[in-house]
């Protein structure tokens, strides 16, 4: 039988794989994020604000991003660089051992760069060029990083930061069927350790590997619309070497809208819901945000 202090560990982790499960969705959906196989005329910059709400029992995550992308020519296929800037809240509550514990932080969370870089089938072209351009296929690879900027106080359970690194290299590809899209991805994300959490113990955690899948429809005033899907396995935690916890195992589903408003703005909604979690981590995600849209001759 486990010890009182196992359970209080074990507990520890569970909160805080909840609200990192949480945060990291909210902030840059990872595991549902369509349209990061395709195209755009080089020299054209994204700036997006947006806010997301997650929920998963008691928790609430409340997470708003700023990011910024401009479209790049990388040895003639086009490519993008993305900086994300989440802030976030969580609040929510749960019951241990007959007595309710609290949880409520919020601040500056850790800040994300992406590339994206189309290997074949996306050439880099400017915006005349690109008003003749049909899309056929695209395969593309993207790396993303997660710096540890974000607030972290290693006396608290849960924490807006994760205080630690992540790298996540992702391989996909998008075909192109009339007004059609249908994408289909895969990626890791590989972690440092948490050398200072509760104090000086160590939290690890090994990869976790997903796949996500997409068709998207466009309209032919520029909107469009997709159905997403996401699997992702993995992501045994460790406390001092300890395993604390089993694999992750997540079916997701979701849609995204997005809606142009004129040449230069969108707003673009989003939803997504778990379907099954092996470690009942299961939440629902709705979020909103709005998208200018600027340079290489627009």
């Amino acid at each position: 039988m486990p010890s009182d202090a196992q359970r209080l560990w074990q507990y520890a982790f569970f909160c805080l794989l909840v609200y990192a499960s949480l945060f990291s969705q909210s902030i840059r959906a990872q595991e549902i994020e369509a349209r990061t196989y395709s195209n755009a005329p080089i020299g054209i910059t994204f700036i997006s604000a947006g806010v997301a709400q997650a929920k998963a029992g008691n928790y609430t995550l409340t997470s708003e991003a700023m990011s910024v992308t401009h479209i790049i020519d990388v040895g003639g296929q086009s490519g993008k660089l993305t900086l994300v800037l989440p802030y976030g809240q969580l609040t929510g509550s749960t019951t241990l051992g007959g007595r309710t514990v609290n949880a409520s932080t919020e601040g500056l969370s850790d800040p994300l760069i992406k590339a994206a870089i189309n290997l074949y089938g996306a050439p880099a072209l400017t915006l005349d060029e690109f008003k003749s351009y049909q899309q056929d296929l695209i395969i593309g690879a993207t790396l993303t990083a997660s710096i540890p900027w974000g607030k972290y106080d290693d006396n608290q359970l849960i924490n807006v930061g994760a205080n630690r690194w992540f790298v996540q290299p992702g391989i996909g590809a998008s075909k192109a069927i009339g007004p059609w899209r249908f994408e289909l991805a895969g990626s890791g994300i590989f972690y440092t350790s948490n050398t200072n959490f509760m104090g000086t113990n160590s939290l690890s955690q090994n990869p976790v590997y997903s796949a996500q899948t997409h068709a998207i429809y466009y309209f032919q005033n520029t909107a469009w619309a997709s159905v997403d899907a996401t699997y992702f396995t993995g992501g045994q935690s460790y406390l001092n070497g300890n395993l604390i916890s089993g694999t992750q195992e997540n079916w997701r589903f979701g849609a995204t809208m997005s809606l142009p408003v004129n040449k230069h703005n969108s707003i673009r909604l989003t939803a997504s819901t778990g379907a099954y979690s092996r470690t009942n981590n299961n939440y629902d995600l709705l979020g909103i945000s709005w998208q200018y849209r600027f340079g290489g001759g627009l």
